[in-house]
C-alpha cells in the first residue's frame, strides 16, 4: 500500500504545488484522498484485478481493470514518471483489447482531457463517448461488436 499511495501522490504533485499548503497538509491532503479512492474502487469494484506493474522485481506502476459481462474497464494505470513513454502502458492497454476482443467485449475508461495519454488512447482506436466532469469517457469497440456501451 506504501508504494501505491506514493505513486498516487506522484500523480498529484504538480497540482499540490499550486495550493501554498505545506508538506505536512499537502501529506494529509493526499492520504485522504488516496484513501477515498481505494475505498471507492473496493466497494464499486471489489472483483476487479489490482494488479501492480512490475519490471525485473521491482514496482514500476498500477493497472487496475473491471471485467464485467459485456465490458472491461480500465480503470486505472499509473506508471512512475521514469517509466513512462517506454511503451509498457501501451504493451498493457493492447493486450487488454485483445483480450477483450477474443471475449467480445468492449472497454471503457475515463481520462482527463488534457491527460497525454488520451493521445495513446485515440492511437489505439479508443473514440470520445461524452464528457463526463473532469473526465472524458472514451470506448474501444472490437470488430463486429453490436449492443449496447452503457
Amino acid at each position: 500500500m506504501e508504494f501505491l499511495y506514493r505513486l498516487y501522490a506522484g500523480t498529484r504533485a504538480a497540482e499540490m504545488e499550486l495550493t501554498g499548503w505545506d508538506e505536512g497538509e499537502q501529506e494529509e491532503f493526499l492520504q485522504m484522498q488516496f484513501r477515498a479512492q481505494h475505498a471507492h474502487y473496493q466497494k464499486h469494484y471489489g472483483d476487479a484485478s489490482f494488479d501492480v506493474i512490475e519490471r525485473d522485481g521491482e514496482a514500476i506502476g498500477r493497472f487496475y481493470v473491471y471485467r464485467g459481462e459485456r465490458e472491461i474497464r480500465l480503470m486505472e494505470i499509473t506508471l512512475r514518471p521514469d517509466c513512462r513513454n517506454q511503451g509498457i502502458g501501451g504493451g498493457l492497454t493492447r493486450a487488454l483489447l485483445e483480450e477483450a476482443e477474443r471475449d467480445g467485449k468492449y472497454v471503457v475508461l475515463h481520462v482527463e482531457a488534457d491527460n497525454p495519454a488520451k493521445r495513446l488512447y485515440e492511437r489505439l482506436g479508443f473514440v470520445d463517448v461524452r464528457e463526463e466532469s473532469l473526465y472524458r469517457r472514451m470506448h474501444w469497440l472490437p470488430p463486429g461488436f453490436e449492443g449496447e456501451t452503457g
